[in-house]
């Protein structure tokens, strides 16, 4: 667990910035594996990419501040701006993330759930790496597990000044374990031609069920009626994917205009 990777002269290279960077790179470069092998859309991986990445940056960070910390940056607004420092809801990016994609999709009149499907395992690809981050930066921690197992943070992170040197579930390493997992589910549910979108909604349903049971276990989000706010989230998500999973079932095909005869 180490904040700061090195130096460059005065300047400190964080692991925090440096790992969601490789993540993103490495969730850009499976996305356009994927589409390549479709042979659809990959000239416009990079694009999209650009418009989620700056949806999600903006989403993560409002989510953060107003769902999981308002009440530290309410007193410290100008905090709020210091990203640098960590404090990135991943749900909040991920909202953030499929508006920006989805404006782009629309702005390029691209057919949004074959996009999504496409792009899907390039997501969670990229949460599975970005909870490194989290572990390195020593937030998104669990909460005291009451015996010698455990994570032990060291000084200056948040999980030591919110706990000290109590050994705590290694949440956060879990979840980017579970996302490994998904992505694997996700690449059989593909072998399987399953329908157009319902892969991206698989993506979803299960990643938020896998942080809907690890919430329980951590230590750093307040509860509103018994549940954090990413457990809510994850509850909306789930209940939204199967909407439009039965949606999607129910739409009916879209046909081509029958050709017109000319008499002579």
């Amino acid at each position: 667990m180490h904040q700061i990777l090195f130096y460059i002269g005065d300047f400190p290279i964080r692991s925090y910035g440096t790992i969601v960077a490789i993540a993103i790179l490495l969730a850009i470069g499976l996305a356009t594996y994927m589409a390549k092998q479709e042979g659809k859309y990959e000239e416009h991986v990079s694009g999209m990419a650009i418009w989620a990445i700056l949806g999600a940056l903006l989403g993560a960070r409002l989510w953060q501040v107003l769902f999981f910390e308002w009440g530290y940056y309410s007193q410290h607004l100008m905090d709020v701006f210091a990203i640098w420092n960590g404090g990135m809801s991943i749900q909040g990016g991920l909202v953030g993330g499929f508006i920006g994609g989805g404006l782009y999709t629309w702005k390029h009149k691209i057919h949004f759930w074959e996009f999504a499907d496409i792009v899907a395992p390039g997501i969670i690809l990229g949460q599975a790496v970005g909870r490194i981050a989290c572990f390195m930066n020593g937030d998104a921690f669990g909460s005291p597990t009451g015996s010698n197992f455990g994570l032990v943070y060291p000084e200056g992170t948040v999980a030591y000044s919110t706990y000290g040197s109590q050994p705590l579930w290694p949440a956060e390493v879990w979840e980017g374990q579970w996302d490994l997992i998904v992505l694997a589910l996700l690449f059989l549910f593909k072998m399987r031609r399953v329908p157009t979108g319902y892969l991206f909604l698989a993506y979803n349903i299960l990643y938020s069920a896998g942080r809907f049971a690890l919430e329980f276990l951590r230590g750093d989000s307040d509860r509103f009626a018994g549940l954090t706010a990413a457990q809510w989230t994850s509850l909306s998500v789930m209940v939204l994917a199967a909407v439009f999973m039965v949606y999607l079932h129910f739409r009916p095909a879209k046909t081509s205009a029958p050709k017109q005869t000319e008499t002579a």
